[in-house]
């Protein structure tokens, strides 16, 4: 690991600029609990439980408020009665709140309303009884891959459905596709090479910066020049396992404070009409200009060798790296 006195001072030289004279603020949230790990992992008690503690660990001097959400389908049946119970208490009693992300992380492209309604039940009883157990509600949902339906028709149910259940959306402002970076950074993990994963990190660290120059005067302009409450979507994962504690330094350096996914959706942008539609999983920001009849401004690329090792095979980074092929 990196000491935390360079990776302050690696914060700064990427914090672009002054910080803004308002208060900036942030609700990180993870996706994919109970982690993003083999079916293996999570069905052996020892091994899911090793991974939830030590994520866990890593979050709890950092103060971000997070909230998680849970695709309790991830826990093999045989072990979901005991091992999952178990997980989604270590999280609250973490301070961390939780969400359905349905049960078994389903693509609405792929099946109908009716289906990806029932897979959002399916995920519910675990999550409603760890909640219900401490005088707490199941609220939010977050759509996997942020898909909200692919014609007028799937939108409008789903919507409908999800409204009808009392859920809250959770909406995403900042997306840095740490999933393609994660998926890098195990196949680093796999061939043994530690020098790859930290290029790997550095390079994640360096992206997370420059998506948030895009994003930054970019949300602004949506509010007529007021940055509003962001929300940040990571995932549980080795990569933020390591990695995470730099990506809240960066924040901080930048004049972050990180709040509740509570406080930040008490900003009036979040009443913000959203009639996107499109095969696509994309950040609100995105979804509100186009509402407001404005060109989206995309944000930047990933690198492209991590594009391409998130690509190919592990085969297929071991051959980049022997000949030399993979960006520093």
């Amino acid at each position: 690991m990196i000491p935390r006195r360079l990776i302050l001072g690696l914060c700064a030289v990427l914090s672009a600029g002054p910080v803004a004279a308002q208060t900036r603020t942030v609700a990180v949230t993870f996706d994919d609990l109970p982690y993003q790990a083999s079916a293996e992992a999570l069905c052996d008690p020892v091994q899911a439980m090793a991974l939830t503690r030590d994520f866990l660990a890593m979050l709890e001097p950092l103060d971000s408020h997070a909230t998680a959400f849970v695709n309790t389908g991830k826990v093999c049946e045989a072990e979901a009665g005991t091992l999952l119970p178990e997980i989604l208490n270590a999280w609250l009693d973490a301070g961390i709140d939780l969400g359905n992300h349905t049960a078994n992380h389903v693509n609405i492209h792929q099946i109908t309303p009716e289906a990806y309604l029932a897979d959002t039940d399916a995920g519910a009883p675990a999550l409603r009884a760890v909640l219900e157990a401490r005088g707490r509600t199941l609220r939010y949902f977050r759509h996997p891959y942020l898909f909200t339906g692919d014609t007028q028709e799937k939108h409008d149910a789903i919507a409908a459905g999800l409204a009808g259940r009392g859920y809250v959306i959770a909406p995403v402002t900042i997306d840095n596709v740490d999933w393609m970076f994660a998926d890098v950074y195990r196949k680093a993990g796999q061939l043994g090479d530690d020098a790859l994963k930290q290029r790997v990190g550095q390079a994640y660290l360096a992206f997370m910066a420059t998506v948030l120059d895009h994003f930054e005067p970019y949300s602004a302009e949506i509010t007529g020049g007021r940055e509003p409450a962001q929300v940040l979507l990571l995932h549980a994962n080795s990569l933020n396992l390591d990695w995470y504690p730099q990506i809240d330094a960066l924040y901080r350096a930048r004049g972050y404070s990180f709040v509740s996914l509570d406080q930040a959706l008490t900003d009036p942008i979040y009443a913000h009409p959203d009639t996107y539609v499109r095969r696509n999983g994309i950040s609100w920001l995105h979804r509100w200009t186009q509402t407001d009849g404005k060109p989206i401004r995309w944000e930047p690329d990933p690198p492209a060798w991590i594009v391409a090792a998130n690509a190919g095979t592990v085969e297929d980074l071991a051959a980049a790296v022997a000949a030399g092929t993979v960006a520093p």
